[in-house]
């Protein structure tokens, strides 16, 4: 209220996000999925994993654990959801390469391992593992920046969520 009477403006809270896989950030645009590429998740980057797993990106909370394990969703204290999705159409896998480490509910801290997989596997089968990192909750993000770059699983901070005002 006061900030209105007097033109303060309200700062902007933003979460960092630690690297959830090993590989290359690329922008979601390069996804090979339109649903994905143009943005009708939700906000996000995308990884190109170079190794099987996937770590939590921050401190909190599994919110989901998709049955065949090729998607995560964690949320974070201050309410942000983030979907970490392996592959592209990996869900017609039907769970196999797929080993979740952790199970809805679970706490977790950032860098424990919450997915591992079989990237050969879902190559050979067919499929992308470009995995989309996406803030799956309309009042989540309003503006998602990294830079694009080689991370490795549990670099701190490689992704910042701007999240929108309440």
């Amino acid at each position: 209220m006061i900030s209105k009477l007097f033109g303060g403006k309200a700062s902007k809270k933003t979460v960092d996000i630690a690297a959830p896989a090993t590989g290359e950030l690329v922008p979601l645009q390069s996804v090979p999925d339109d649903a994905f590429a143009q943005g009708l998740m939700g906000e996000g980057v995308a990884i190109e994993p170079s190794e099987g797993v996937v770590v939590a990106p921050f401190d909190g909370v599994i919110s989901h654990v998709i049955d065949t394990h090729h998607a995560i969703i964690v949320e974070h204290s201050s309410g942000l959801q983030l979907l970490i999705h392996i592959g592209i159409n990996t869900v017609a896998l039907k769970g196999e390469g797929f080993k979740a480490l952790v199970n809805t509910d679970d706490k977790v801290k950032s860098g424990q391992p919450l997915i591992e997989f079989d990237p050969e596997f879902i190559r050979n089968s067919g499929y992308s593992t470009v995995t989309p990192i996406i803030v799956v909750n309309d009042e989540g993000a309003d503006k998602v920046d990294c830079s694009f770059h080689t991370v490795k699983a549990g670099d701190s901070a490689v992704i910042k969520v701007t999240l929108k005002s309440s």
